[in-house]
């Protein structure tokens, strides 16, 4: 079976065309980077402000928990046979709009407790501190508590991401676009095979999402850039140089 399936992915027929595995990856790419996009745009700044001011807590915490406890295919479902309908959006196909804000409200409950946690959990001495050398609110928030939560920031976008990725494979279920098409048509034609290359391109695609988010997340953390950035300029003593000895 594995055989049949890495014979069907290195087939390159198989990979052009409208119904084609390349078509299909990049509707499901562009399914993921644009539910990302709005999700990170409606919540992280929500979430930030919530966690600066020290207020909606029990608010921010409990949306999250219960967006994910709410199935994310009932939710597709209802909004495609609902207003939202099943009509094509564009490049993102049939039940294109539904999908994205089935993905969209997927995304927000990790991004929404990383970012609020980020900021609440920054070291209130710090924030003080700063607060005594005449910091505004403005600054506190973009040079301390920003730079010191966006680790648990950054670890919330990706875990959104790579679930977001996963997740955009249901729209198939509804006739919509993305890698999901490969496993929906091998189980109508019963092409067990095909099923089986479908669910491995889903999960190398993750891999890899998880793999760039780390980068990502390794870059935009500015204590880990200090502490790698090389110190130009300064000299190094010889081996000659006594320290401590009188010049």
């Amino acid at each position: 079976m594995l055989g049949d399936a890495f014979g069907y992915l290195f087939d390159g027929s198989n990979w052009s065309g409208p119904n084609g595995i390349g078509a299909f990856a990049v509707q499901q790419l562009l399914l993921t980077v644009t539910a990302m996009v709005l999700a990170v745009a409606l919540g992280l700044p929500l979430a930030l402000y919530l966690g600066h001011r020290r207020r909606g807590g029990f608010l921010a915490v409990n949306v999250s928990n219960i967006g994910r406890a709410v199935p994310v295919f009932a939710v597709l479902l209802m909004l495609s046979l609902g207003p939202v309908g099943s009509a094509e959006l564009g490049p993102y196909g049939r039940a294109g709009l539904a999908t994205l804000i089935a993905l969209v409200l997927f995304a927000l409950p990790p991004l929404i407790t990383n970012a609020y946690v980020g900021i609440t959990e920054v070291d209130r001495d710090i924030v003080e501190a700063a607060r005594g050398v005449g910091m505004s609110g403005r600054q506190v928030f973009t040079r301390v508590e920003l730079p010191l939560a966006m680790p648990v920031v950054m670890t919330g976008v990706r875990i959104a991401l790579v679930q977001v990725w996963a997740t955009a494979t249901i729209a198939a279920l509804v006739a919509g676009p993305g890698l999901g098409r490969i496993i929906t048509r091998g189980f109508a034609n019963q092409a067990t095979y095909e099923v089986v290359a479908g669910a491995i391109l889903v999960a190398l695609g993750a891999l890899v999402l998880e793999g760039l988010a780390v980068v990502a997340e390794r870059y935009a953390d500015p204590m880990r850039r200090a502490t790698n950035r090389p110190t130009a300029g300064r000299r190094t003593p010889s081996r000659n140089t006594t320290v401590g000895a009188p010049g």
